[in-house]
């Protein structure tokens, strides 16, 4: 029967039936659960099976998010929201070719969510996963748990496997995709796994844990590597600096005790001291990460740090599309309006502050004749960060035998956005076609490239289905790396300069 929404199209999945919603050739299936509710007797706990139910299960409307504050009121507009309440917040979203439903053939592409691990869903509107079904691509998002609930690491958690939890959902989810994806028309054995930001450190990290061995065929880091996990030691300092402002003791069981609601602000004040106080002196590395809830390398979950993985051959056969944009850090200096406050004693202090020498730094301002300090701040921040890690990433897959490419999206000019750029989470729109869209107007611009979108989406999708993006694989000799902007320009060692910089120090 056609209504309003469209066509309904039934699946079954594990937990039973759901019913999604057919709108010109691509079916939709929204707040699919694959886990228990993590609350009540899962709550800070491994995910459990998800819980089957009885009739057919509605699945037109996105599904509840994961407890989560609000970003600073300076990226609110950039990065909008999706916060819908409940209890079932594991849950996925799947976009797929209507005629395709049942036949267990096309590829696989499941989005991690970015947002600092402690913000982001899989139902942001940019992911809408329509322009991936309709070339051929069933797209999945989802949701893992967040911040405390899905990031704690406390005293007793090594070897319990009861650390990253925010990982064991996503591995959870994975599961799922391999389990019932053919049923929507997905191939299991071509699995594209992919994120960004902390979605993207996710990806790199889920690449070198045990528990997700076998479960994907490729993967998509964008913006995010192996750069950004914490050593126990600094996971039990946060959990510790959270108890003690919930004046409770550092036990998992004493902080799952605590009221969500509670939990949920204490962890984004937290954080906010971390980004706006960077104590080097209280806060060690996470003065320069900014991040204190991430993947924890606890010896069990995640054996050991990621890079140390690849380089002994960790995901070798695993493809990888690795890279970053090129002006990531004017996110975070553009949106609270401080690059044009820099100056040149705050440009140096920054710089080495980043382990960049003088002489690296003149190169910064040399290859920029007429920038201001916060742009020549901004570009060592963005290498430091984003740029330098995906290279990291990529010498030690070389390193343990794996294939992989590299790309750096330079679109749009900050004129054309407000100021940005090429800023972190600008490409996400183009990739997924809904630069349009007016909530991505905002970090795409009002007016976005036909052509970078058809670049970007058309890369992704290539990769995606042929498991080649179209140029040569990165390795240390040529550094060979696709430079998308209305086109593909293929680049060896583009700023090698630059990037040598950091050799020794990132």
């Amino acid at each position: 029967m056609t209504t309003a929404q469209g066509v309904p199209v039934e699946v079954q999945v594990t937990g039973g039936t759901v019913r999604g919603v057919d709108e010109g050739g691509v079916s939709r299936f929204l707040g699919v659960p694959y886990a228990a509710p993590p609350f009540g007797e899962h709550r800070m706990a491994p995910p459990a099976p998800v819980q089957p139910w009885g009739g057919v299960r509605d699945a037109s409307a996105y599904g509840p998010t994961a407890p989560k504050g609000d970003y600073p009121p300076q990226y609110q507009p950039l990065l909008p929201e999706q916060v819908i309440p409940g209890e079932e917040c594991l849950n996925l979203n799947v976009w797929t070719p209507t005629d395709a439903v049942g036949t267990g053939r096309l590829p696989v592409l499941v989005w991690v969510h970015g947002g600092s691990f402690m913000n982001g869903s899989g139902s942001v509107l940019e992911y809408d996963g329509t322009a991936f079904a309709r070339d051929g691509v069933v797209c999945v998002t989802i949701n893992y748990r967040l911040a405390a609930e899905g990031f704690l690491f406390t005293d007793g958690d090594a070897g319990a496997g009861r650390a990253n939890l925010g990982l064991q959902d996503q591995v959870a989810a994975l599961r799922w995709v391999q389990e019932n994806v053919a049923a929507f028309g997905g191939d299991p054995a071509r699995v594209t796994v992919a994120g960004e930001s902390a979605g993207a450190m996710s990806v790199t990290t889920l690449l070198a844990m045990p528990s997700a061995e076998g479960l994907v065929a490729q993967a998509i880091t964008q913006s995010g590597a192996a750069a950004h996990t914490l050593t126990p030691e600094t996971g039990r300092q946060v959990a510790a600096t959270l108890a003690d402002a919930l004046g409770v003791a550092p036990t998992r069981e004493a902080i799952a005790a605590v009221p969500l609601g509670t939990l949920v602000e204490a962890a984004s004040d937290l954080v906010v001291e971390v980004q706006t106080a960077p104590d080097p002196a209280r806060w060690g590395s996470l003065a320069l990460s900014l991040l204190p809830f991430a993947p924890v390398v606890d010896g069990t979950v995640l054996p050991r740090h990621p890079l140390e993985a690849f380089a002994a051959g960790a995901s070798a056969g695993v493809r990888v599309l690795v890279g970053s944009n090129r002006e990531e850090a004017r996110l975070f200096l553009v949106a609270p309006g401080a690059i044009d406050l820099v100056d040149e004693p705050t440009l140096v202090g920054g710089a080495g502050a980043y382990g960049l020498q003088a002489e690296g730094l003149d190169l910064y301002r040399r290859n920029r004749p007429g920038a201001s300090p916060g742009d020549v701040l901004a570009a060592v921040v963005t290498d430091w960060f984003f740029a330098v890690p995906a290279i990291r990433h990529a010498e030690a897959r070389e390193a343990g035998g794996g294939t992989t490419w590299a790309y750096r999206f330079d679109c749009p000019h900050p004129a054309e956005n407000g100021g940005l750029g090429a800023a972190h989470a600008v490409e996400i729109p183009y990739v997924f076609a809904t630069a349009h869209q007016p909530s991505a107007h905002p970090l795409a611009g009002a007016s976005p490239s036909d052509d970078v979108v058809a670049t970007a989406h058309g890369t992704w999708v290539a990769f995606v289905t042929t498991g080649d993006p179209g140029w040569a694989p990165y390795t240390s000799a040529t550094r060979t790396t696709g430079v998308l902007t209305e086109r593909v320009s293929v680049v060896d060692d583009p700023d090698g300069a630059e990037r040598a910089a950091w050799d020794g120090i990132r």
